[in-house]
């Protein structure tokens, strides 16, 4: 491919919790890369997914969604979104039709205000199917009044109505110039943290309310065996001796189901055998560690009040 014809750049999608950003950036990529549970908060790091529109490649910022903050792991999540905000050359604003405009999505119109001067911001309504036409306009209408978005498009990341109009504006409004990363990859995360983020999410659908956030999971080994398997030993860390004994459950159910989940859906991914040993440590100050931090590709100093 020639450079003068080809387009590449990076696209933030910035949103309150849950609005979809991870649906859309799977739908989008077409491949699983960014973690989806109905929890809010499950995307920590900046994940990038890559997706190919014509001669354009779209490499998608998934940022944490955005909240009000109330902890060090909450200070440092929000400042990767904005921070993913700040790098990209788009930035589409994801809002959840039947929620409309939140408190939540009113603070992030102020964030957009100092962040998205001299950038093109789009505003994506997802999850349409929600509400009736009237409703959609009305609120079409009330974001416009209150931001002067590019463009607005109607949507639903899960069902993909409206996904391959926003992926082909994007790809042309792209600046000019070779591609970031090789065609074939669609994440730029390391393997390692994929494996991990895969286990988290897993147990984030197996415990549901009981753990939300007080758990991480790191991959401390990585094995690539003579016949084309992959050993992977990752560290369940919590904080306290009880949540210990929620996730290795009744003779310990809970983490041998977890295990085979993610080794499952591992195996897919790589499209090769892989042996997952999960263990579970406790480590009580685990959310005021750095290294935890830079594991989950967070910036430790941004927690900082």
């Amino acid at each position: 491919m020639s450079d003068a014809k080809t387009r590449a750049g990076f696209v933030a999608l910035i949103g309150e919790p849950n609005a979809g950003k991870s649906t859309l950036t799977n739908r989008m990529v077409g491949a699983k890369v960014s973690i989806v549970t109905h929890k809010v908060q499950t995307t920590r790091a900046r994940i990038r997914g890559v997706a190919i529109e014509g001669d354009a490649q779209i490499v998608f910022v998934d940022t944490p969604g955005l909240f009000q903050p109330r902890r060090r792991l909450d200070r440092a999540m929000v400042a990767a979104a904005w921070g993913g905000a700040s790098d990209a050359d788009v930035i589409v604003l994801l809002v959840e039709a039947h929620r409309g405009v939140t408190e939540g999505v009113e603070r992030i119109l102020e964030g957009l205000e100092e962040i998205g001067q001299g950038r093109t911001v789009a505003l994506a309504i997802n999850k349409i199917d929600k509400v009736e036409a009237p409703v959609l306009l009305a609120l079409t209408k009330d974001l416009n009044d209150r931001y002067n978005f590019a463009e607005t498009f109607m949507i639903s990341a899960e069902k993909g109505h409206g996904v391959k109009d926003l992926r082909k504006w994007l790809a042309e409004r792209l600046p000019e110039g070779p591609w970031l990363y090789p065609e074939d990859q669609i994440a730029d995360l390391p393997m390692r943290m994929i494996a991990a983020e895969i286990t988290r999410e897993k147990l984030t659908l197996r415990l549901h309310q009981e753990l939300p956030y007080q758990l991480t999971v790191e991959t401390e080994n990585w094995e690539e065996r003579k016949d084309g398997s992959a050993r992977v030993d990752q560290i369940i860390y919590v904080a306290r001796d009880g949540h210990k004994g929620i996730i290795l459950g009744k003779r310990g159910e809970t983490i041998k189901a977890v295990s085979q989940s993610a080794r499952a859906e591992l195996e897919e991914f790589m499209g090769r055998k892989v042996h997952l040993f999960l263990q579970v440590k406790v480590r009580p100050n685990w959310l005021e560690e750095k290294e935890r931090y830079s594991e989950m590709g967070l910036d430790f100093r941004d927690g900082n009040k």
